[in-house]
């Protein structure tokens, strides 16, 4: 179970709170690392089965993970690297952690102070757990399918209603952004209380992994949101500003995943190495396509609000990278351990169903390449 927040006790986290500014990202890393390797470690199995790890993501919460991006001109690339160190042992723990430090982007973006003032200091220690819910409208945005969620302007806010049918890192306590069409106006984004009696979360059917993800259908009823928990009333002119940030969060699970399937790589090499030398992917070729990887991701996470079409282009092609080169490592770490590999208790062959989920998520490999043919040349 996740922590009991009151909602009136939220406080805000200015830019001067020294949870914002004091945290030691060296430090928090090294936490975060620690945390992942021993209690994570021994949680990735039942994570994997089903159980949903509030405990575990209070205690990176504790460590700084959620909030390594909110210090230093809102650089994304200490929270990329938290989020890999998690992934490095259990990809599902590293989405989950996407989920919540995205809710953080969020509402560090927003341009209602409301929201920001009442409840970022509770989601970026943790406090407050909660998903993105994005996957829809960043699919409506280009064409692919239209928005779930519908809503009418009544006095002091929106009465919105509809069904998505995968939202991720919730509860019934949990928070989660969404974006609901509106007639005659532009879409909003906003956030949703799951605690709300208009919320109904269902379970979805079991999943080729990621089902520790606390991933749920989500139908709304509806449901009165006040103007105070709008973050945007234009939400394409909000999704454009902080796209980038979105989309380069996700790398920390490709890392993470990929530094992983090259550790299986070395692991058999003293038993298997003389046949596996004959493969066509080697561990040292993974090894500098990571690095080149990380070097490009970090360097556009310096400036997450660039708007130029370039920058716009790099971050969306490194986001593509990211998930066909996770494919790509975890196929070839099962050709190296190969039966070793195959057996249920093995972490590979979690990796290769993590990996694929890291090349599905929204922005999806079909998607990105949709996206990248639709930018100018």
């Amino acid at each position: 179970m996740s922590l009991p927040v009151s909602h009136a006790a939220v406080t805000a986290l200015s830019p001067h709170d020294p949870a914002a500014v004091d945290l030691d990202a060296g430090i928090a890393l090294a936490e975060i690392g620690k945390i992942a390797r021993t209690d994570l470690s021994a949680w990735a199995r039942a994570i994997d089965e089903g159980t949903y790890p509030a405990t575990l993501l209070h205690r990176f919460a504790d460590a700084g993970a959620f909030r390594l991006h909110l210090s230093q001109g809102h650089r994304l690339g200490n929270a990329i690297e938290g989020m890999s160190r998690m992934s490095e042992v259990c990809a599902a723990t590293g989405f989950m952690a996407w989920c919540q430090n995205t809710l953080v982007w969020y509402l560090i973006n927003s341009e209602n102070e409301a929201p920001r003032a009442k409840y970022l200091a509770a989601v970026a220690t943790g406090h407050v757990l909660g998903g993105t819910a994005l996957s829809n409208p960043m699919k409506s945005f280009f064409g692919i399918e239209a928005l779930k969620l519908k809503g009418t302007r009544v006095e002091g806010g929106y009465k919105v209603k509809g069904i998505l049918p995968w939202v991720s890192n919730l509860g019934p306590d949990h928070f989660f952004g969404c974006i609901f069409a509106v007639d005659g106006a532009a879409p909003v984004m906003a956030i949703i209380d799951c605690a709300e009696p208009a919320v109904t979360l269902k379970p979805c059917e079991p999943f080729l992994g990621m089902d520790g993800t606390g991933t749920y259908a989500v139908q709304v009823r509806d449901l009165f949101i006040p103007d105070e928990m709008v973050l945007a009333h234009d939400a394409m002119s909000f999704v454009k500003k902080m796209r980038a940030g979105f989309i380069l969060l996700q790398a920390g699970m490709a890392f993470g995943l990929i530094r992983d399937c090259i550790a299986m790589m070395r692991e058999v090499e003293e038993p298997l190495g003389h046949v596996n030398r004959y493969l066509d992917v080697q561990p040292d070729q993974l090894c500098e396509m990571l690095a080149a990887m990380e070097t490009e991701v970090n360097t556009l996470a310096e400036t997450p609000f660039d708007e130029s079409p370039d920058y716009w282009r790099r971050v969306v092609a490194a986001r593509l990278l990211a998930g066909e080169k996770s494919v790509e490592a975890a196929h070839n770490a099962m050709l190296h351990c190969g039966a070793r590999g195959y057996v249920r208790a093995s972490r590979c062959q979690r990796r290769l169903r993590e990996a694929y989920f890291v090349a599905i998520v929204t922005p999806a490999t079909k998607q990105l390449k949709l996206m990248l043919d639709q930018m100018p040349a």
